[in-house]
């Protein structure tokens, strides 16, 4: 799975990271057990962090009933069923979030938009310093195809990632796409796209990047709780505004 630049890279490292959850979601429009290229790019960057003891969880969110919408559980509001609540306490248990996606007609998947729709539905919920509960959690993505649009996606899931609270790391992003037009996919025979210098640097940069950002916020104890705290707005505090009623 990982070529010997990237095993060396495991081997040399000299942090540990085995305090830290991940968790791959991979929105490709096939159920498993279908073959997913989209997998087979996250099957790298996977390697990579268990290779580094982090314990890693792969979801295909097409293979779950995950109701439309933008409440927390559409069960309230009119579905008879939603398993974005059980797959949210693996998101909020996740130091570490990738999302993966394919291209079709140059954007993401339908699937990857419900889930960072869902993603946004439980924005709100705050963590223990009255934060957003995603701050202090890091987020990337990865992207294949063989249409252009890698950028254009990824650029995309990032915006939402970090809206929403996650901090992102330099270079979060991979893809691979062959020739413009019908072709072979990223494990399809002859595409070349596992043995792609350019994919393999980039996927292996994007889950070191991750790893490095999650591992100084960890450490620091998350992003610094001054001037971001909802509960503390919400009381009338201003920070460093002039508010002499909440010095």
């Amino acid at each position: 799975m990982l070529n010997e630049r990237q095993q060396k890279l495991c081997a040399d490292s000299q942090t540990d990271y085995s305090d830290l959850r991940a968790l791959f979601l991979n929105c490709t429009l096939k159920r498993s057990p279908e073959r997913s290229h989209t997998q087979g790019l996250i099957d790298i960057s996977r390697a990579i962090m268990e290779k580094n003891r982090v314990a890693v969880e792969v979801i295909r969110p097409i293979d779950h009933t995950i109701a439309t919408g933008v409440w927390p559980d559409m069960t309230e509001h009119g579905w008879d069923r939603d398993d974005w609540p059980q797959i949210y306490e693996k998101v909020k248990a996740a130091d570490i979030l990738v999302i993966g996606s394919s291209i079709w007609l140059g954007e993401k998947t339908s699937v990857c938009t419900q889930i960072i729709e869902r993603l946004y539905s439980t924005s709100s919920d705050l963590n223990a310093a009255g934060q957003y509960a995603y701050y202090g959690k890091v987020g990337g993505c990865l992207i294949t195809g063989n249409e252009d649009g890698v950028k254009h996606c990824s650029m995309a899931i990032l915006y939402a990632l970090q809206h929403i609270g996650y901090s992102i790391p330099p270079q979060a992003d991979a893809g691979w796409i062959g020739e413009a037009g019908p072709g072979p996919s990223y494990l399809d025979p002859g595409s070349g796209g596992p043995d792609n210098d350019f994919t393999n640097r980039n996927t292996t940069f994007m889950t070191w990047n991750l790893l490095h950002l999650v591992r100084m916020l960890k450490d620091a104890g998350g992003v610094p709780a001054h001037g971001n705290q909802r509960t503390e707005w919400e009381a009338g505090c201003r920070f460093d505004a002039p508010n002499p009623e909440h010095r």
